[in-house]
């Protein structure tokens, strides 16, 4: 009896059925999605108390809206390259399926609410930057 022959053959066949094969199509992304980078300036004082808001209060309102994908807080450890305000210590990144269904959550009472609890420990309230991405 040829194992090793019989083995090849149903791995073969397999990754065939599979789509494994030499030429496999690469994976296809179904939907391009929008990101929303938020540089924040949190002083040192403030900052237990913005995280703890984010995570216990953000992010579980947020999860509740239609589009939703993700939502992160960075903390930035060093500048490796180029000129950073140096009092932007933290990142806010949001991922929604759309502009349109995250435009739904800012105008819902959920993000009324939330935001505002996270946006006052900004230092720089009304003037940091927001930049919107498209994913291409």
């Amino acid at each position: 009896m040829n194992r090793r022959g019989i083995l090849k053959t149903a791995m073969a066949a397999a990754a065939t059925t599979l789509g494994l094969g030499r030429f496999a199509a690469p994976a296809q992304a179904q939907t391009k999605h929008i990101r929303l980078y938020v540089e924040m300036d949190v002083s040192a004082a403030r900052e237990k108390e913005m995280l703890d808001t984010f995570h216990n209060t953000f992010v579980p309102e947020a999860v509740k809206h239609e589009g939703y994908i993700r939502v992160k807080m960075l903390k930035r450890r060093t500048i490796i390259q180029g000129t950073v305000p140096m009092n932007h210590n933290y990142r806010f990144e949001l991922e929604f399926e759309s502009e349109d269904l995250r435009q739904k959550w800012i105008a819902s009472a959920g993000h009324q609410r939330v935001w505002p609890l996270v946006e006052k420990t900004i230092t720089t309230q009304k003037t940091y930057p927001v930049v919107l991405y498209d994913e291409v």
